[in-house]
């Protein structure tokens, strides 16, 4: 099946040049240290909107920021490529001075003004192109300095793989892939609970590989405080192993608590088939889950994935935190304008991967959505669906101690739910 078409819009090389004042700024007054910042929608498009630092620029009049950010950027899916069809596309960009968020009840940051850019995705949907690349003014003042905003704004073509398990991971469903109103399977899911093993591997896991596990204090918490021996193995129609996600270390709470910590994190390694026997496999990447209290919406999970490389001197391509009700999406996607060091050494070229994960108490069907340049043959695929579930069941693993387990989930039944 061909993949499902996408447009990436993004957003980048953001930087603002205030209108110099008039008269002399006071004492303790630094004008060029204000802090800034913008909102940027997409008018008449249900998208969220996004949030991103204004760096001031202090040289001449049209020459580049001496630095910039960037936004997230917008992924336009089929169904809202469709919708736009022959229309065109506005990003707005608001500029506000003043801190970012709100405090008590009330926005922080004073309006300065906007500017708008059309983009025609049309063009995007077969090649890159640039819509705006420049200073703009911020505001229509006419009789007085106005600011100014740097931005490029610009589109691309993404398109995507679309799979989705066809019930929770721990229920061994199969996952289709999706393209359009059409459903296809491709692979079938196998999940185990198996409390005898300490660590959960395929067999024959080659001794070489056990540098990505560690052993921690947790481990010995008695039976019944500890989550451990999960594994789900992916393979192919021909019954084929192709994936798999083991469990490795235990998830056991803190001591005197009944959550998963960063302390002391759960974690699984996402294997892949090495070599031509079917019970030899290698370690794709380590993905780590526990629990933590975030700023805004209370408690949330974390994770954290590692590449091939290890624990001790892998280089982090992903993290994310999810709300404990609503869930959210957990995606390796990596945009870089300029490179830096950091840039240069992660093997992570733009859009990887995305999978959405439910919030407590929801039936969870992940989506998985994975970049056409990440995917050379099904095993490739299979590999981030290996991932997405490890990544749903992560979210049972880290659920606080103090409550059951579904049926499938649990060993024994004092674990479990009536």
């Amino acid at each position: 099946m061909d993949p499902c078409p996408f447009v990436r819009l993004i957003v980048e090389s953001l930087a603002l040049k205030l209108p110099r004042p008039t008269k002399p700024a006071g004492a303790g007054v630094y004008p060029t240290a204000t802090p800034c910042f913008c909102k940027l929608r997409l008018k008449n498009l249900n998208f969220p909107s996004q949030t991103a630092l204004l760096p001031l620029s202090n040289g001449a009049a049209d020459s580049p920021p001496e630095s910039f950010t960037s936004a997230p950027g917008f992924h336009l899916d089929a169904l809202t490529i469709r919708r736009v069809s022959g229309k065109p596309v506005t990003v707005c960009v608001e500029v506000y001075t003043g801190r970012m968020g709100v405090t008590c009840g009330v926005s922080s940051g004073k309006l300065v003004g906007s500017v708008q850019v059309t983009v025609d995705l049309g063009v995007s949907q077969t090649r890159p192109a640039v819509f705006q690349d420049g200073w703009m003014k911020v505001g229509n003042g006419l009789d007085k300095p106005t600011a100014k905003l740097h931005l490029m704004v610009r589109a691309e073509p993404d398109p995507r793989f679309v799979f989705q398990f066809g019930g929770e991971p721990e229920c061994s469903p199969i996952v289709f892939q999706i393209q359009g109103n059409i459903r296809q399977p491709v692979f079938s899911c196998k999940f185990s609970a198996d409390r005898s093993r300490s660590r959960s591997l395929p067999p024959n896991f080659s001794n070489k590989n056990r540098g990505w596990m560690r052993t921690l204090a947790g481990e010995k918490e008695k039976q019944g405080r500890e989550r451990k021996g999960w594994m789900i193995m992916i393979y192919d129609l021909s019954g084929s192993p192709v994936a798999a996600a083991s469990m490795i270390t235990p998830f056991v709470p803190s001591p005197g608590t009944d959550r998963v910590s960063r302390s002391n994190p759960g974690a699984w390694l996402i294997l892949s088939p090495h070599g031509f026997s079917v019970s030899s496999w290698k370690p794709w990447g380590r993905l780590e889950a526990w629990r933590e209290k975030g700023p805004v919406d209370g408690l949330g999970y974390k994770f954290e994935l590692v590449t091939e490389n290890g624990p001790s001197n892998g280089i982090p391509i992903a993290e994310s935190t999810m709300n404990v009700k609503k869930g959210g999406l957990f995606c390796i996607d990596k945009k870089v304008s300029r490179p830096t060091l950091t840039s240069l050494k992660s093997p992570v070229k733009g859009f990887v991967m995305g999978s959405t994960v439910e919030g407590e108490g929801k039936v969870s069907k992940p989506m998985v959505q994975v970049g056409i340049q990440h995917v050379t043959c099904m095993a490739d695929a299979a590999l981030f669906i290996a991932l997405s579930a490890a990544i749903d069941l992560s979210m049972d693993a880290c659920r606080l101690f103090s409550r059951k387990l579904r049926k499938e989930l649990c060993h024994d039944k004092q674990d479990s739910s009536s």
